[in-house]
């Protein structure tokens, strides 16, 4: 395994870490001052600080993506609806090319209308084909402008309205039936607070093998967790076994950045340089 105690030289900020705090430019500027060298931005992020200048702030502070959030919520409840999606994600994957990212990372969607508490319907085979066939159409697109796609499985918690991909091992179905010859092209974003309590995630970070590991998220679980969505932990302060699923991603062939992403109100109440310390401590002493 990697030595992380000596320095961030493998560390990578998920700007939604501190997206309550400071607005992208000051995060980028706070990362360069620390020697973190690489973040990954949202899109929603990157629109208001404006794509191209992004890209120059990025390439002045000499920082790099670990990957870009996010493409994905696929399924929709006419063929509109599911037209417009292509169209967005083709759009997320120019903004990734045009900020040098490693990947577009997908969050893929489920049931139409339900993360607005009104779901079109029932049929969660229904979404998920509708998600194969929006990410088959958007790997197309993506092969065309050399741009990964990194599905990302969401715990299933969040099966009905943010993702229907919600294990490593659907995840990389879709891949092998999509991308047979392991191009590249198409993998996974880990993600610990989605995927930490399969008791598959061994074998299937194995599976995955270097090709499909584009992306590796940490953070914690806690216990109790008050909010499903915005109460993930500090690396440590949580039940999560960090270092041995990073041991499974090494031996497995990763080699990327390990990215912090934290969305917590508690973490968001803070400080961003407090915040931005503690990462930086907790990577270097339990991730």
């Amino acid at each position: 395994m990697r030595d992380l105690s000596t320095g961030v030289e493998h560390l990578s900020i998920n700007t939604a870490t501190l997206r309550k705090q400071l607005p992208l430019p000051a995060i980028v500027e706070a990362c360069a001052r620390r020697g973190i060298a690489a973040v990954d931005p949202w899109r929603d992020q990157v629109a208001a600080a404006g794509l191209a200048a992004t890209a120059r702030l990025l390439r002045d502070a000499g920082i790099r993506l670990s990957g870009y959030c996010r493409g994905g919520f696929f399924p929709a409840a006419d063929a509109g609806g599911l037209a417009a999606a292509l169209e967005d994600n083709r759009r997320a994957v120019d903004e990734a090319k045009a900020l040098a990212a490693p990947c577009l990372v997908l969050v893929v969607g489920s049931l139409p209308g339900a993360l607005a508490g009104r779901p079109a319907h029932k049929d969660i085979a229904l979404a998920r084909a509708q998600v194969e066939e929006g990410i088959a159409a958007t790997l197309e697109y993506a092969r065309g402008v050399g741009m990964p796609l990194a599905i990302e499985p969401l715990h299933p918690m969040q099966a009905a309205d943010r993702a229907c991909i919600n294990t490593l091992a659907q995840a990389l179905d879709i891949c092998d039936r999509l991308d047979p010859g392991r191009s590249g092209a198409l993998g996974v974003a880990v993600d610990i607070y989605h995927v930490w309590w399969d008791p598959e995630l061994a074998r299937q970070i194995a599976r995955a093998g270097r090709e499909r590991l584009l992306a590796y998220h940490v953070c914690d679980w806690l216990v109790p967790t008050r909010d499903l969505l915005n109460d993930r932990g500090m690396m440590g302060d949580g039940v999560v076994d960090l270092r041995k699923i990073r041991g499974w991603m090494e031996a497995a062939g990763f080699a990327g950045p390990v990215e912090v992403e934290i969305f917590s109100e508690a973490w968001w109440s803070r400080p961003a340089e407090e915040v931005l310390d503690a990462c930086i401590a907790r990577c270097k002493t339990v991730v």
